[in-house]
């Protein structure tokens, strides 16, 4: 299992970009019996938990994106997405996707991050 992460770039503040996260290799039942999340680790800080989508589609975010983006998910594609709007500056960081299937533990993935900048 691969997981691919896109979308990521330069942004003026206030700009959006949409993150995609595609799981090759990874069978429909455990990408729809997964927990699917989006991390971010700016430089000199702890990675730190963004936005989750659990199996049953209920999301949670961090209360510094709450409003702004939006994660959703496509089993068919087996991709994971991130819409995010009214960029600011302290948005700038790598952006790590996760899944983590949730009958097991060691089913966990990480992509191989995806750097977002914005410019303010």
């Amino acid at each position: 299992v691969q997981l691919q992460a896109s979308g990521g770039g330069l942004v003026q503040a206030g700009g959006s970009l949409r993150l995609s996260c595609a799981a090759s290799g990874m069978i429909l039942s455990v990408f729809s019996g997964s927990n699917l999340a989006w991390f971010r680790q700016a430089p000199g800080k702890e990675r730190e938990l963004v936005a989750v989508i659990y199996t049953g589609g209920t999301t949670d975010y961090a209360d510094s994106v709450k409003g702004r983006f939006t994660i959703s998910k496509n089993n068919a594609k087996r991709t994971v997405y991130l819409q995010m709007n009214s960029l600011k500056p302290d948005d700038t960081a790598v952006y790590f996707c996760n899944i983590q299937y949730q009958y097991r533990n060691e089913l966990d993935y990480w992509g191989q991050g995806t750097q977002v900048t914005v410019s303010s």
